[in-house]
Order: structure tokens, then sequence, then C-alpha cells
């Protein structure tokens, strides 16, 4: 009998297309679900209302609920850290760890990890977000030595509107990086629908996409002692290591 393995991830609550994405990324491996809280997220931007959604406490109340069901890690399904500073991520984690004692991991740690583990300097970034949260993602990575080389961005900030955008335009602006001939693209935000994109992109532009919620499943099954590389057509990413 295969030992079940569960994930947990935190979503927020205004985001459609994670779910189903993270669903169907593990269908294909024997045992593996996924098991989703929500807390109150519905509009990114650098204003105080909009950064107080992140305040630990409502993302450490999902996480306990998803303690109930005995989840084997905890995912943060979520890139907030992109212009909060990594360091929040960090100490999410931890606090994650203290209070369920589950492991737990991000969208944005797991990325950066990927990016460590190829020696990638130079990114492309694609967004839906403004301008003022698209140059703090940028200037964050500047501190890991990691240069956004092109960028693409929507200027959105409701967040339930991110999934709006269609894969049409999703290809359209990793089309335009990748002319900057970057190492990898991203596409920074779990509410897209961009995930499904990767093995035709990667093979379209010849560069990886990194996709966040890609990300947050790859940290997630390298946590819970699940090898990656089970997972077929959803991008190169997951035979990284």
């Amino acid at each position: 009998m295969i030992q079940p393995v569960r994930l947990g991830v935190l979503t927020p609550s205004s985001n459609t297309a994670l779910e189903p994405l993270t669903s169907a990324i593990v269908a294909g491996l024997p045992g593996v679900s996924a098991h989703f809280s929500r807390f109150k997220v519905t509009e990114i931007s650098l204003q105080a209302q909009a950064l107080g959604q992140f305040d630990d406490s409502k993302i450490l109340a999902a996480a306990e609920l998803l303690a109930d069901a005995k989840v084997d890690v905890i995912g943060w399904s979520g890139t907030s850290s992109g212009w909060l500073g990594f360091e929040a991520d960090q100490r999410l984690c931890e606090r994650i760890r203290e209070r369920t004692g589950i492991p737990a991991t991000t969208a944005v740690l797991a990325l950066n990890e990927l990016l460590a583990l190829r020696g990638i300097t130079r990114l492309a970034l694609v967004t839906p977000y403004t301008a003022d949260v698209q140059q703090r993602i940028v200037d964050n990575y500047r501190t890991l030595g990691i240069d956004i080389v092109a960028e693409r961005h929507l200027g959105i900030c409701v967040n339930h509107d991110f999934a709006l955008v269609t894969p049409d335009t999703l290809r359209t602006l990793m089309g335009e990086v990748a002319i900057a001939r970057p190492q990898a693209i991203t596409t920074f935000c779990t509410n897209l629908h961009a995930a499904g994109l990767s093995d035709a992109v990667e093979a379209d532009l010849g560069i990886p996409l990194l996709d966040t919620v890609s990300t947050t499943v790859w940290g997630m099954l390298r946590a819970a002692g699940v090898d990656p590389a089970g997972v077929r057509g959803w991008g190169q990413l997951y035979g990284w290591r």
C-alpha cells in the first residue's frame, strides 16, 4: 500500500488559479494529494491595507487548519515576499514549524532555491502587478545578485483579476522578455494560468519557465520527501536537483 502524502497549501482568498493547477500537477503522483486553506487577500499594492493582508497571525491561523488534516508539509503559494522582502517568508516558515510542528516552504523560497541550484543570475520577470510592486521585486532580487534583465507587468492590483489574464497574453509577454536571453523566466504570481504553458514555452523559447505555482509544488514535494522528477508535462524544473 502506498503511504499517502498530503500537501497543505495556503491560498489567497481571491485566488482561483492555484488550486486546480496544484491538484493537476500532483495528479500523476501515486498517493499524493493537495489540501487548501484560505486567508483574506484581495489586493496587491504597496498601500498599508494591502500589505496588512500578509500579517503572520492570519496566515498562521490558516496553517493551523491545515495541521488538523495532518498534512506532511505546508506551502505558502503566494509571492508576497517578492515585495515585502524574502526574510518575511523565512520568518513565516519558522513560525509555521513552531506552531504546528510541520515543515513549511513558500513559492518564493522554492524559486530562489531553484535559481541557486542552477546558478541563475539573469532572470526575466512576468507579473500582473503595478509598476511600484514590480520595482520592489526587481530591487529585492538584486540583493541576491540576480539581475532582472527583462520584465513585463500589466498594472493590475485586484487579485481576483489576475486569473483573467489569458494564456495568449502570457505567451506574448514571455516572448517579449525572452529577447533579452535570460537564463530563466519566472511568471511571478500564483493566480496566473501559466504553469500549464511550461512545456510549450520551453520548447518554443529554449528557456526554462519557473512559474510560482510550480515552484511551490516543487518545494513541498522536496520537503515531504517525494522526488519532484515524478511530475511530467509541467516543465523541466521538476527534474532539477
